[in-house]
């Protein structure tokens, strides 16, 4: 009798418990289950979080049209001022140029970069705006166009940086011209010999060759006598026709002439060897001469190694293409005939 009361007894806990422990893994499951379902609520309203709300769009910034930005830049370029502090004209206006052009660079690119910073990611767009780019425009096309604009900005300062690496070159190579200083200025059409009277006159080393426009641009060079400093300029030649007409080579050459206070070697070429006839040198010679007749003027005819003597000349360009302008010097690099006169 003990004995059954007790398995009785046993068995009614063994149920007891088993039942318990049931209970105890429905319950577990249950909140195993709510854990998960609340991560998971969780990862959707983080990814939610991630996009902007409806209405980027009302926030894009004002595209401006490329003629504006445009004349924008180029308005702000030319009020940029060189640095101060910088006494010598030559290096101010330097300074002021490559200070201009990178300021041009900038303005152009700054409005770039700000629409491809402000103009909204599409991945961070709500899913409705999203689809409304791509149904609108075409999958891919919004990016493409922002991507389109950014390289266009890089471009922009690449080219920028460089044509002001360019410009820095080509200005420090300029001569520096000094108004104080006594300055030569020779002229003459092209291929008439200046550049080698320059280079017997001065430190100048201009190039020298049998063709026109050798010489492109002013060429620089100095000589000392009596222990005074002299400047002497190489010039591009100058054709016959209007100044309307003539290329900027030429337009340097008057510029120089309009600009400094210089004396004027005008140098001739009789010989017929130069490329420009007598007659069209005649033409140049008097039309300079009448524009800048109060300079200190000496005419210098060159290769006279080639000339044959001539006589009988009676009127002035009959007596110009035979001996050149009345007291010119007579000069051969060649046989070094009248060097020593010009020097």
């Amino acid at each position: 009798m003990a004995n059954t009361i007790r398995s009785t007894l046993c068995g009614n806990t063994c149920k007891r418990i088993s039942i318990a422990g049931a209970d105890s893994s429905r319950n577990c499951f249950s909140i195993a289950t709510k854990e998960e379902g609340h991560d998971k609520i969780c990862q959707k309203s983080q990814k939610l979080a991630n996009h902007q709300e409806v209405g980027a769009f009302q926030n894009l910034p004002m595209v401006i049209p490329s003629k504006d930005i445009l004349f924008s830049a180029m308005r702000k370029a030319k009020m940029v001022g060189p640095t101060k502090g910088i006494a010598n004209i030559a290096k101010r206006e330097r300074n002021r140029g490559a200070k201009q052009l990178d300021a041009l660079m900038k303005e152009l690119a700054n409005p770039l970069k700000n629409y491809v910073e402000k103009f909204p990611r599409s991945q961070n767009l709500h899913p409705y705006e999203q689809s409304l780019i791509e149904f609108t425009l075409g999958k891919g096309k919004y990016e493409e166009v922002l991507k389109t604009v950014d390289l266009l900005r890089k471009r922009i300062v690449s080219k920028g940086k460089g044509h002001a690496s360019l410009c820095a070159k080509t200005l420090r190579a300029m001569p520096v011209v000094h108004l104080e200083t006594p300055t030569l200025c020779l002229v003459g059409a092209p291929n008439v010999g200046k550049s080698s009277l320059v280079r017997i006159l001065s430190t100048g080393k201009p190039e020298v060759c049998n063709y026109p426009f050798t010489t492109r641009g002013i060429l620089m060079g100095h000589i000392t006598i009596s222990h005074e400093r002299f400047q002497v300029t190489d010039t591009p030649g100058l054709l016959r026709r209007l100044d309307e007409d003539r290329n900027n080579m030429e337009k340097l050459t008057i510029a120089a002439l309009s600009h400094l206070p210089s004396a004027i070697m005008f140098v001739h070429d009789l010989s017929g060897d130069c490329g420009t006839s007598v007659s069209d040198q005649f033409f140049i010679y008097s039309e300079i001469r009448e524009r800048f007749g109060d300079r200190l003027w000496i005419d210098v005819v060159s290769k006279a190694d080639l000339l044959s003597q001539s006589s009988g000349a009676y009127t002035a360009e009959e007596h110009y293409k035979a001996t050149g302008p009345e007291g010119a010097l007579h000069v051969s690099i060649k046989t070094n005939q009248g060097v020593d006169e010009v020097l």
